[in-house]
């Protein structure tokens, strides 16, 4: 009799008390073990349920094959051979297999790409519709409004498209404009590698030697204060001068208006456009390294992008995670980062390209008040009411700060010269440091008292090769702080 689940003689043979088949007792144990009923029949079954069989030991005959040696070498034979049909089978098999998996990751590659493909066409499609629709109704009045006549330079049209909820309509950053400004990353990028100071830069020993050599009283009014300063001086909240252009001037204001001035011949300065996007107090503009483009931010929580040209606001972008209006601005070195600086003391990097924060820094106490890139494009400072902080813009994170001197007094300026060898930061005083490493300590060179006799010093700016720093206060004085010459004045 042989076993129900095996099928062979059982050496320990059982029966089961309620189907009455026979069984190896280990095998029978085991299955009742793990199920719990009889393998056959599918009735609950226990090994109480398992009646052991006696039975003598007989020894099994050997197989007829197995009684001769010609008998043992043909069974071995058999066995041979049909384990060498099954690996055969096997081997054919795994290829098929094989092609068969190929063939679908083919498919996969290709249905992938087709995706990508129509994804991409999908998402340029959009946004070609997108400047379609906010340029169509634009082009109508803006053609006019932007080029027409001034009346004593200080004109612009009002009217404007408006889209759904009041908000002016803006065409965007176009893909030529995007295109522009890469190449001209791709460029300076490329000039920052084989960049080397110049021998004509001030020398540490020339910085600790500075003092006044002239001092300009150029505004007269009721209200103290020269509250900014880029090498000249205005009365407005924030001024640039464009690099490639000097007689082109661009002001924001706390009438909630951006100027764009050209310098005429007589000295005068022209206003040829009053740019009226912003619905509260602009806090600064700064100038793309194309010199093309110019951005300006507002306390009404948004930044614009304009063309310099005709002064058209190509974008105004809004970060709707936050309410705070931003009081500080400036474009990094290479052009496709700007940094903004907010009420509430965030530093905030957007990427000009997609106009999307990238990053936020926090830290600072009070608003950000002013910051300036340096030149190596890694550096970050900016300045609020507890000092300054030095950002690494490779790793994202705070590395040094310099508390101000005065806790009563903000820090109202930074400022790396053009070589982004020193940094000049202005608060109570104005203090000049050595820009070093991340790791490495930066020396305080020198430091300039403010000679106003109002205990802050608004704005600090660097001259060409660091040989002269300009100074603007609250007496409504310019200071200019440098080495004499023979003649008294500052060195060129």
């Amino acid at each position: 009799m042989n076993c129900s689940i095996s099928g062979e003689v059982p050496d320990e043979p059982v029966v089961s008390k309620k189907s009455g088949l026979l069984f190896e007792k280990r095998l029978i144990q085991r299955h009742i073990s793990d199920f719990g009923k009889c393998p056959v029949t599918g009735e609950p079954l226990t090994m109480d349920d398992i009646v052991t069989l006696k039975a003598g030991k007989i020894v099994k005959p050997r197989p007829v094959q197995a009684a001769s040696i010609p008998g043992m070498v043909g069974m071995f034979q058999n066995e041979w051979d049909s384990l060498m049909l099954s690996n055969f089978a096997l081997e054919q098999q795994l290829h098929t297999a094989r092609q068969e998996l190929s063939h679908a990751l083919y498919q996969h590659d290709a249905a992938c790409r087709v995706i990508a493909r129509l994804r991409k066409e999908r998402d340029e499609a959009r946004t070609l519709l997108a400047q379609a629709e906010r340029q169509i109704p634009m082009y109508a009045d803006t053609g006019n409004a932007v080029h027409a006549p001034l009346s004593n330079g200080k004109r612009v049209a009002d009217v404007e498209d408006l889209g759904p909820g009041g908000k002016k309509l803006r065409p965007g950053i176009s893909s030529d404009i995007i295109a522009e400004l890469t190449d001209c990353n791709a460029v300076l990028s490329q000039q920052r590698k084989k960049r080397t100071i110049p021998a004509t830069l001030a020398s540490i020993e020339d910085l600790e030697r500075y003092t006044q050599i002239s001092s300009y009283p150029l505004t007269k009014t009721n209200k103290p204060g020269i509250l900014c300063v880029d090498i000249y001086q205005s009365k407005v909240t924030s001024i640039k001068i464009v690099p490639q252009d000097e007689s082109l001037v661009i002001t924001g204001s706390a009438d909630k208006t951006v100027r764009l001035w050209r310098g005429l011949d007589d000295g005068t300065y022209d206003c040829r456009h009053v740019l009226k996007d912003h619905t509260a107090e602009v806090q600064a503009v700064t100038v793309h390294a194309t010199n093309k483009y110019f951005v300006s931010a507002s306390l009404d929580n948004s930044w614009c992008f304009y063309d310099l040209a005709s002064g058209r606001c190509f974008s105004q972008v809004t970060d709707s995670s936050s309410s705070e209006g931003y009081t500080s601005a400036a474009f990094h070195p290479d052009g496709l980062i700007l940094g903004t600086g907010t009420t509430d003391a965030i530093v905030k990097i957007w990427d000009v390209k997609s106009q999307v924060n990238v990053a936020k820094f926090d830290g600072h106490v009070g608003p950000v008040t002013a910051m300036s890139f340096s030149e190596n494009g890694y550096f970050l400072a900016t300045a609020a009411h507890d000092g300054v902080k030095l950002w690494d813009l490779r790793k994202l994170k705070n590395f040094r700060s310099f508390s101000s001197p005065d806790p009563d007094t903000s820090t109202n300026s930074v400022d790396f010269d053009h070589s982004g060898s020193y940094l000049a930061v202005a608060s109570s005083d104005i203090r000049v440091y050595q820009v070093s490493s991340v790791k490495s300590e930066w020396n305080c060179l020198k430091t300039l008292p403010d000679l106003s006799g109002t205990g802050k010093a608004t704005s600090a700016k660097f001259g060409r090769d660091a040989r002269y720093i300009a100074v603007g206060s609250l007496d409504r004085n310019l200071r200019i702080f440098g080495l004499p010459t023979e003649d008294g004045a500052p060195e060129s």
